[in-house]
């Protein structure tokens, strides 16, 4: 019996006793006095245990069945659910095998079947919290996860999320390679579906930032003067697009990002198991059709400001051009140019004042295509077909082997000499006969 209980049984007993009336006895127990009057006749019949519920040790009602807790414990037992937490569980019962149990339910099944093990939360590093964008697209953080998502079951592959800090909205996908060309498919993306963000708020790896080379032995001054570094593809097509590039000075800066990796870690994992995906398209396509709209619909909020601060792209805004690797060369005096170790000749209709010694731009485009541009203007190229340097050997022509040269030693001296008496000898006289 608890403590309140046993405060219900002094008042009762009291009411009994008409110390009290039993007006007085339901304004301290907070009930009817129609109620106080069913226990007082509760405890004339049964004594102290009127006040304890009559439903106390007894099963639910609605409790499952030992077959069926043997049945999902079963289901939850096999290779492809290990590691799933309650929440997740139950969700897949629930989706794919039409069982519908509660999560807390569920977690004491888990804990009594040791598939699961319960552990209290601790308090973590404590940092400064920061309110969120109040509008859509005002900042979106972007980022990418080396985890091992396809456990072994195919290549290994990345995932590049972009999440809006004011919505949580995500837009996420699978890469074979965390490069630049990967990152600004992304970019494109994004660009086409939502339109260009106020800026992207990203750390500071060598493809947004391009890092400043210092000897090992010397450290940077804090206020050392030095010329600007140039941009990285990446800073460069951000600035022709007009998007603000933000970095990130720690990891918990970019906290959002970085916990909806976590959530991806033990979701998105587990759900490729589940759907047996081993390919990169095959995890792409779950990301899209079962991950991206579970997040939208569950995680994702309501913007303080209903406003949408993305940006529609312009027609003075050449998307292909600005999201490509661009490179610099020079024009030769014969209106060549060489990139990538090829010779390209510069058509000649498209010959412009100005042009010989000119730098031009070359853009290698996402779509594999280069093109070059002066100034405003795109020329025509074509490749140019040159001669090897090195003449290959003839087919069928033996070659003579090389003669071998065998070094002229001198002859030795007289093996009945000495080392102190050879070195005695004196080479002036050279009818001399050497004497012991």
């Amino acid at each position: 019996m608890s403590q309140k209980e046993r405060d219900r049984l002094v008042v009762l007993k009291q009411a009994q006793k008409r110390q009290i009336t039993q007006a007085e006895a339901a304004g301290q127990l907070g009930c009817t006095e129609r109620h106080v009057r069913r226990l007082l006749t509760k405890l004339k019949r049964v004594g102290d245990k009127a006040v304890v519920h009559g439903l106390r040790g007894r099963a639910s009602n609605r409790k499952r069945s030992a077959q069926e807790r043997d049945k999902i414990v079963g289901i939850l037992s096999q290779k492809i659910y290990h590691g799933f937490g309650p929440t997740l569980a139950a969700e897949y019962l629930t989706k794919k095998h039409k069982i519908r149990i509660g999560r807390e339910a569920l977690r004491r099944l888990m804990i009594e079947a040791k598939l699961w093990m319960g552990r209290r939360r601790r308090v973590g590093e404590v940092h400064v919290w920061r309110e969120r964008r109040h509008s859509r697209g005002e900042l979106v953080q972007w980022d990418t996860s080396t985890h091992d998502w396809l456990e072994g079951r195919g290549p290994t592959i990345y995932l590049i999320h972009m999440i809006d800090d004011a919505t949580s909205e995500l837009t996420p996908r699978f890469v074979e390679h965390d490069s630049t060309e990967e990152n600004l498919r992304l970019v494109k993306h994004y660009l086409e579906t939502h339109g260009r963000p106020i800026a992207f708020y990203t750390d500071k790896a060598s493809l947004f930032q391009t890092a400043p080379k210092i000897a090992r032995d010397q450290k940077p001054l804090l206020h050392e003067a030095r010329e600007p570094l140039p941009p990285t593809q990446i800073g460069r097509a951000l600035r022709e697009l007009n998007v603000t590039w933000i970095p990130a000075h720690s990891p918990q800066a970019k906290g959002r990002v970085e916990r909806s990796f976590l959530t991806a870690q033990d979701r998105l994992v587990k759900g490729l198991r589940v759907a047996g995906a081993c390919t990169l398209e095959q995890a792409n396509r779950y990301l899209e059709e079962e991950f991206v709209p579970w997040w939208n619909q569950h995680l994702k909020v309501i913007p303080h400001n209903p406003t949408d601060a993305h940006r529609p792209l312009d027609p003075t805004h050449d998307l292909p051009a600005s999201l490509s690797v661009v490179e610099t060369r020079q024009v030769t005096k014969d209106y060549t140019l060489r990139f990538d170790g090829h010779l390209y000749q510069i058509a000649r209709e498209h010959i412009r004042a100005g042009l010989r010694g000119a730098n031009v731009r070359i853009e290698s485009r996402l779509d594999g295509s280069m093109h070059v541009r002066f100034e405003q203007h795109y020329l025509s190229v074509s490749l140019c077909q040159t001669q090897p340097k090195v003449a290959e050997p003839l087919q069928g022509v033996p070659r003579r082997p090389a003669r071998s040269v065998v070094p002229h030693w001198p002859e030795p001296a007289d093996p009945g000499l000495t080392v102190w008496q050879a070195a005695a000898i004196d080479r002036s006289r050279t009818r001399d006969t050497l004497k012991d």
